[in-house]
């Protein structure tokens, strides 16, 4: 029987594992939600879930542990400092899977086994150069760069969300200005419609929104060009320097459909203009809330 490999997805929202086959199926999965406690209950989750899928293996060899997170990373250190998960700086993610599996552990950025995910079971099969892509509370992204990922350095390469698309823009969570989060995340295009007159309650979300955009609203309609003309600028700038064939969005926002991905596409072919850019594709991811963890898992192919 072939082995399987255990994939942790470790985000701000929710904490998911599987047990994932050699052809990238999912035999087991579990979910809960992500405790904004001290870390100790952070890792409580992790080891619960972790519990319960070395159980479903039911005695099946496995590989070891692939380990997809909310960033920054740092790959050397093994650790982790998610910006969404407060309790957990430095956390030693790598060491504390590993004394509780006794198993290997390979760690990633959640957006790049996002990437690997859908390179191998998803939108980007068959693609060598290809960026994924998460919009949503946050931006994400995570390279594919000659059929392989390009961690970079210290594990953090295809932070897209802070490429600077706007240098007078709003400031950006992570310090600097003008990023593309800054503008194009769920959170930004909800912010930026309500000051400028959308008629809805205060705590009406991006998902309102790209309903009212669906419906015509101009103001609503407004915040999604307007987000979309940064994402295109934040694309075509990565695709210029990584040469990239495809661009996979996925996350809550990117669900929104052709409300984003219409003037998005427009906007693109506005700025990536030099001729090897011209036959980019942008497309919606397939694999939804598993990419991560059929990237995760992805970490053992080699």
């Amino acid at each position: 029987m072939s082995d399987l490999t255990l994939a942790l997805d470790i985000g701000g929202t929710k904490i998911a594992a599987a047990l994932v086959d050699p052809d990238g199926v999912l035999v087991h999965r579990g979910q809960l939600p992500t405790p904004h406690a001290d870390s100790q209950q952070v890792w409580a989750t992790v080891d619960t879930l972790i519990g319960a899928a070395l159980a479903a293996a039911d005695g099946r060899p496995l590989r070891g542990v692939g380990v997809a997170s909310a960033g920054p990373i740092d790959l050397a250190a093994g650790t982790v400092s998610p910006l969404n998960i407060a309790s957990w700086r430095e956390f030693p993610i790598v060491q504390r899977v590993a004394d509780r599996t006794g198993l290997p552990v390979r760690l990633a950025g959640d957006v790049v086994c996002l990437a690997m995910g859908e390179h191998w079971r998803g939108a980007g099969q068959g693609v060598r150069f290809l960026l994924g892509m998460v919009v949503s509370t946050g931006i994400g992204g995570g390279l594919v760069l000659g059929g392989a990922p390009y961690l970079g350095r210290t594990g953090n390469a295809g932070h897209i969300g802070h490429v600077v698309v706007d240098p007078a823009g709003p400031r950006c969570a992570c310090g600097g200005q003008g990023c593309v989060e800054a503008v194009a995340s769920g959170v930004n295009l909800a912010r930026w419609a309500h000051e400028h007159g959308w008629d809805a309650p205060p705590e009406a979300d991006a998902k309102m929104l790209a309903e009212a955009a669906g419906r015509g609203v101009p103001v609503a309609v407004e915040a999604f060009t307007r987000g979309a003309e940064a994402i295109a600028v934040a694309i075509a700038s990565t695709a210029a320097v990584c040469d990239l064939d495809l661009v996979v969005l996925g996350g809550g926002v990117a669900n929104a459909g052709e409300v984003l991905f219409g003037p998005l596409r427009a906007a693109l072919a506005n700025y990536a203009g030099l001729s090897f850019l011209r036959g980019l594709r942008v497309v919606p991811a397939a694999l939804g809330g598993d990419a991560g963890l059929v990237g995760a898992a992805a970490l053992f192919r080699s």
